[in-house]
């Protein structure tokens, strides 16, 4: 369930990041596709929040730098270790595809660090992405860690839904993806969430944060390279203890 007015506040953040110059209530409004009495009203609210500022007189609105203080605070105090930024960065560089390191968000696994592959035809991927976690690689590398009966919970809350032929239908068959991982010594995916992508994923060892790795890429390139991407990993991995 999202809540519209909260999504509109994060709406009109992203839309600055990508616009990257001030814009009118009028403008937002019309970019946006959003009521003009609607838009006025939340810009309103955040400029009266001092999150918003003119630059220029009746030149438009600009998010303040009150959001990176803000932003900044709440990533100091719960900062990703750097030794796994710099696992993301090495695992790129020894595979040539993109790497993720992803955390638990309810039913879906969120990216907290991504470096994309150089490569023209990649996973493009960002910080803040989600994807299911019972139909990715990067999510089951979470579920792994976590209790039975936690994972359970979670099963509960999930709909299961078919994005492909090889998405697990049930919560049968996402254990059933655990148990092959756990023999095989990584998870694997293959178009199961994302058309025409395949990868593999580990849990990141240490700490009390649940996270995982993963490296994914175009099915043409990486289906066949599964085992050597997990061995690559493994590799990495070992460097950390």
């Amino acid at each position: 369930m999202i809540v519209r007015q909260a999504a509109n506040v994060l709406e009109i953040l992203e839309y600055f990041a990508k616009r990257l110059r001030p814009a009118t209530a009028a403008e937002m409004a019309e970019d946006l596709g959003w009521p003009r009495s609607s838009t006025f009203k939340i810009v309103a609210t955040l400029a009266s929040k001092g999150y918003l500022y003119e630059p220029r007189g009746r030149g438009g609105y600009y998010p303040s730098p009150r959001w990176l203080v803000l932003a900044e605070a709440v990533t100091q105090a719960e900062p990703l270790p750097e030794k796994f930024q710099r696992l993301a960065r090495d695992l790129m560089q020894a595979t040539g595809e993109t790497v993720a390191i992803s955390a638990p968000a309810g039913i879906y696994a969120t990216f907290v660090d991504v470096v994309e592959s150089p490569q023209p035809v990649r996973y493009f991927a960002k910080v803040g992405d989600r994807v299911p976690i019972h139909a990715t690689s990067a999510g089951r590398a979470l579920l792994s860690q976590m209790p039975r009966e936690e994972r359970e919970r979670l099963y509960r809350k999930i709909d299961f839904v078919r994005y492909s032929p090889t998405t697990p239908a049930n919560a049968a068959a996402v254990e059933a993806r655990l148990d092959e991982a756990a023999e095989m010594g990584w998870h694997q995916s293959n178009t199961e969430f994302t058309p025409d992508l395949a990868g593999v994923a580990l849990p990141l060892p240490g700490g009390e944060r649940l996270l995982s790795v993963v490296v994914v890429g175009p099915v043409s390139r990486c289906l066949e390279r599964r085992p050597e991407m997990a061995a690559i990993t493994i590799k990495h991995l070992a460097r950390l203890k």
